[in-house]
């Protein structure tokens, strides 16, 4: 299965021209908000993903966002990127998660979820949610891939049973002898990311072999998942657990604590 797998990412069609014009323009030193707010109006669907978002609780906007350009300069260059990227992919991968027992709405949910807890917990560190914010809006689309092809090779209504009472990752590497996160970062390696955003993925389900230059990355998108994840929801439990693994990493809890208040209150 893992080889099937790696075949049909490589066949995934290219993303649309305005998510390159928004990378291009995020990774230019000279680029603007007022760049970035051009690129975006040209595009409807994804003028009214931004505003849906920039309008939810979720991220702690004080008052209704009306334009294009109000949502960009509050929400910054990195998260607009990474809002632009997650509805492009969502776009171009039909979201069949039959095998984890969840539909679309669900997924779209915990990918919020997780995004929103990132973005709330590192908005004071805009250079870093250029990684971050990409990576927690699509950390599970691994899933989506894996999915597919338990369908495929009619599995998923085995696999779905064994996932009530098995552990997530261990099913995951043995029907498919990769993880979620593995899955994800070679997704985003074929659409050519920045190299640091596809090893924060790939070593946030392994963060004891991750290297000193990605560990922080990589531990912040391994504590939102710890939270949520498309197979359990937010919980006192998850939270504690959230928390001790950002200590442990030496993350700012105050903050993560602040975040979680934020996008779970929404």
């Amino acid at each position: 299965m893992a080889l099937e797998i790696k075949k049909h990412i490589k066949t995934l069609p290219p993303l649309p021209q305005s998510v390159a014009k928004i990378q291009q323009i995020t990774s230019d030193p000279n680029g603007t908000i007022m760049d970035l707010a051009k690129v975006i109006k040209e595009d409807p669907l994804l003028t009214a993903v931004i505003l849906k978002a920039a309008n939810s609780p979720m991220y702690g906007f004080s008052r209704q966002i009306k334009s294009i350009d109000q949502a960009v300069s509050m929400f910054g260059m990195s998260t607009v990127k990474g809002l632009a990227v997650a509805s492009a992919v969502r776009n171009t991968l039909p979201l069949d998660l039959s095998a984890y027992g969840i539909d679309e709405n669900k997924f779209t949910e915990v990918s919020q979820l997780q995004n929103s807890i990132v973005v709330n917990w590192y908005k004071r560190q805009a250079s870093k949610l250029d990684i971050l914010s990409t990576a927690s809006f699509l950390l599970e689309i691994g899933a989506v891939v894996i999915s597919s092809a338990l369908s495929n090779a009619g599995l998923a209504d085995e696999f779905r049973e064994r996932l009530q009472e098995e552990d997530r990752i261990e099913l995951e590497k043995e029907y498919a002898n990769m993880d979620t996160e593995e899955i994800t970062s070679l997704i985003f390696n074929h659409w050519k990311f920045d190299i640091d955003l596809v090893n924060a993925i790939r070593f946030s389900s392994k963060l004891d072999k991750a290297d000193e230059d990605i560990i922080e990355y990589a531990a912040v998108l391994a504590t939102a998942r710890k939270i949520v994840d498309i197979t359990h929801d937010v919980s006192d439990e998850s939270i504690k657990e959230a928390l001790e693994m950002a200590e442990k990493y030496k993350l700012d809890t105050n903050t993560l604590k602040q975040a979680i208040q934020i996008a779970t209150s929404a």
